[in-house]
């Protein structure tokens, strides 16, 4: 089993997009928004690339390969900089750095600590990791493991979040 830090994202947001997308299922490649923040990603921050490194991270944890693709590591200051589109699903965004620190915890790496960036918004939030995250992470590993692998496709969430969804015409398609 293989669990990225976007199935932590998709578990926090919705259970239908996260067993199509470890089906197999990828529409993100057919989203304008998704498209949008890969965008705004890339363009952003354009002299990170000199300061900071993108990273990818791995560990074990109960026989689950665990892997996070950071956009931007200052090693330094040791802060996980994340660079998101909108607010919309901010919870979401939180956990994903959360799983990242997780990650720099369990490969030896104390003290590590997040910032998600809204460009557009210029906001940006401070994450910090606490006794209590680790606890929840711990738990959902395994929760999301036995849930991917079920056979039946959870039902539509049906909320106001559905219709900015790269799954949103997959999901709705009797209803379109």
């Amino acid at each position: 089993m293989h669990l990225t830090a976007t199935h932590i994202n998709y578990y926090k947001i919705c259970h239908r997009k996260l067993w199509l997308f470890t089906n197999g299922i990828g529409m993100e490649h057919t989203s304008a928004i998704v498209y949008d923040g890969k965008l705004l990603h890339e363009t952003s921050y354009a002299q990170r690339a000199e300061k900071y490194q993108e990273i990818e991270l791995t560990a074990i944890y109960q026989n689950v390969s665990l892997t996070g693709k950071i956009d931007f590591y200052n090693a330094k200051e040791k802060i996980i900089h994340e660079t998101k589109r909108g607010k919309t699903t901010e919870d979401a965004h939180e956990w994903q750095v959360k799983f990242y620190i997780w990650l720099f915890t369990l490969n030896g790496i104390e003290g590590v600590t997040g910032k998600i960036e809204y460009p557009k918004l210029r906001k940006t939030t401070t994450v910090f990791f606490t006794e209590p995250d680790r606890v929840y992470l711990e738990e959902i590993v395994p929760n999301i493991s036995a849930f991917i692998q079920q056979d039946k496709c959870p039902p539509i969430l049906h909320s106001k979040i559905c219709k900015k969804c790269a799954y949103y015409e997959l999901c709705y398609i009797d209803e379109v």
